[in-house]
C-alpha cells in the first residue's frame, strides 16, 4: 500500500481533489470529516472538549463558533484543543487503515499535514495548490469568513511554497476542472506499480 498524503493551504480545493482521488476508485480518509464526526452529536470526543471548554458543547455536539472564539488567538488553548483531538484523529486513521489494508493506494487528506509531523507517516506528498489570489477569494466566499480570521488562519499554516517545496506531487487548481482531474489522473498514474517505503 501506498500512503499518500495530500494537503493544501486553506481555500487551494484540496476537498475538490480529495473528491477526484475518490472518482477514480482511491480510498481517502478526511482528517476533517473525522473530525466533525468526533465533534459532533454522540462525537466521542465531546465530553473532553467540554471538561477543558465549558459551555463549548451541546446537544449537537460541539458548538463550533463558540469553542472557535474560546481558542482563537490564543495559542495555548488552541494547543489544549490539539491535545485532545489530533490523538483521536489518529486512531479514526488507523481504522480507516485497517478496513482499506487491500488498497494499493490509499490518500490521506490532512490539512496540517506538514505543520503536524503527518508527513513521516506517508510514502508521498501531493500538494495542492492555486495562486494566492485564487486562494484568497475562494476563502473569503466562505460564509462567516474574515480578513483576520483568514489570515490567522494562514499563519498557522506553512506557507504554500514550502508546502510546494517538500511535496512529491503538485495539483494545480487555478484553471479548469477538467486540468485538475488530468494531474489528479497523472498522480495515480505515476504511483501505479510503486510500493510505499
Amino acid at each position: 500500500m501506498i500512503r499518500l498524503g495530500l494537503t493544501g493551504s486553506i481555500g487551494m480545493g484540496k476537498s475538490t481533489v480529495a473528491g477526484m482521488f475518490r472518482d477514480e476508485g482511491v480510498p481517502v480518509f478526511d482528517a476533517d470529516e473525522a473530525v466533525h464526526a468526533l465533534q459532533g452529536p454522540g462525537g466521542r470526543i465531546v465530553a473532553a472538549i467540554e471538561e477543558v471548554f465549558p459551555g463549548t458543547t451541546g446537544a449537537e455536539g460541539v458548538d463550533r463558533p463558540a469553542l472557535r472564539a474560546r481558542v482563537f488567538g490564543d495559542a495555548a488553548a488552541f494547543a489544549r484543543l490539539e491535545a485532545i483531538v489530533h490523538p483521536a484523529v489518529g486512531e479514526e486513521r488507523e481504522a480507516f487503515l485497517s478496513r482499506h489494508a487491500e488498497a494499493s493506494l490509499v490518500v490521506l487528506d490532512v490539512p496540517l499535514l506538514f505543520e503536524t509531523g503527518g508527513d513521516a507517516r506517508v510514502d508521498r506528498v501531493a500538494v495542492v495548490s492555486a495562486p494566492l489570489e485564487v486562494q484568497r477569494a475562494r476563502t473569503l466566499a466562505r460564509p462567516g469568513m474574515t480578513v483576520e480570521r483568514f489570515e490567522t488562519i494562514l499563519g498557522r499554516q506553512l506557507p504554500d511554497a514550502g508546502k510546494r517545496a517538500r511535496a512529491d506531487f503538485v495539483i494545480p487548481t487555478g484553471g479548469s476542472l477538467d486540468e485538475t482531474r488530468a494531474a489528479v489522473r497523472d498522480v495515480i498514474a505515476c504511483l501505479a506499480g510503486r510500493t510505499g517505503g
